[in-house]
């Protein structure tokens, strides 16, 4: 996928991703390699994206995606010119969702075994960025999606706390779906047996041997693909033991009357 037309800055997080029109004539949220996260960020979001998608959770698609700065030219804020120009070559984009609508856990609900199985995904991953403050995940068409996994898999920023990585616990008191009386054994039941070394091998080999290069302490791309693959290997067998949920969740109560008028009104269209 190339870019062709840089349509505006999102400042919504803090990579500053930007929505990019793409030469298949689609509009694409673009995570750029320039931003201060790096290409981690990018290489989080292929692998835990990808790995939620073969889950059976809804992501939006992702897609390698080609950006020459200049078309960027008209862009006025120099903050964001300085990524850009920083960016050049492969970057990751991802399916634009139009009319999707922010997800807020006090507005919609969301079925308690749907809950369980986000819960023990991110529990899994290590998704510190999924709380009722920032909840990261969207309403389309009626449908929960999940987005935005560039601060997971935190381990890789040190490998040498990988191998302790599998054995940490995860609290959920703060997640977004907390109060929808998720159940991280059951979805684990279900969904921890079909996280296997083979599935891993695959999901691993979509991330690009550039954002892999010159990892210190490994001896090329395919070596920290492996090293991915083992953390998250063990961590999928017991993560659900080691999810906290008790002790800061919200009090469930229903939205104010105009609010779920307003939401209703939107997902009819």
């Amino acid at each position: 996928m190339t870019g062709i037309r840089y349509v505006t800055p999102l400042r919504e997080g803090g990579s500053v991703p930007g929505l990019v029109e793409a030469d298949d004539l689609g509009t694409y949220v673009v995570k750029f390699t320039g931003a201060a996260q790096g290409r981690k960020a990018l290489v989080a979001e292929v692998i835990a994206g990808e790995l939620a998608r073969r889950l059976g959770l809804r992501v939006p698609d992702l897609v390698r995606f080609e950006f020459d700065p200049v078309i960027a030219l008209g862009e006025p804020d120099q903050e964001v010119q300085d990524l850009l120009k920083a960016s050049g070559g492969l970057n990751l984009g991802m399916d634009f969702l139009p009319g999707a609508l922010g997800f807020d856990p006090l507005a919609f609900e969301v079925d308690s075994a749907e809950a369980g199985r986000v819960v023990w995904f991110d529990a899994l991953i290590g998704n510190v960025d999924r709380s009722w403050r920032n909840p990261n995940m969207l309403i389309w068409h009626k449908d929960l999606w999940l987005i935005d996994h560039g601060a997971s898999l935190i381990w890789h920023h040190n490998w040498k706390t990988a191998g302790p990585a599998a054995d940490k616990p995860y609290d959920a008191a703060d997640h977004a779906l907390a109060r929808f009386s998720p159940d991280p054994t059951a979805a684990a039941a279900e969904l921890a047996p079909q996280v296997t070394e083979s599935l891993l091998r695959e999901i691993t080999a979509l991330v690009p041997d550039e954002w892999l290069l010159d990892e210190p302490g490994f001896a090329g791309p395919d070596e920290v693909r492996r090293a991915y693959e083992k953390v998250l290997l063990n961590r999928a067998a017991s993560v659900h033991a080691r999810i906290s949920l008790a002790g800061k969740q919200k009090e469930k109560q229903a939205p104010p009357k105009w609010l779920r008028t307003w939401v209703e009104g939107k997902n009819a269209t």
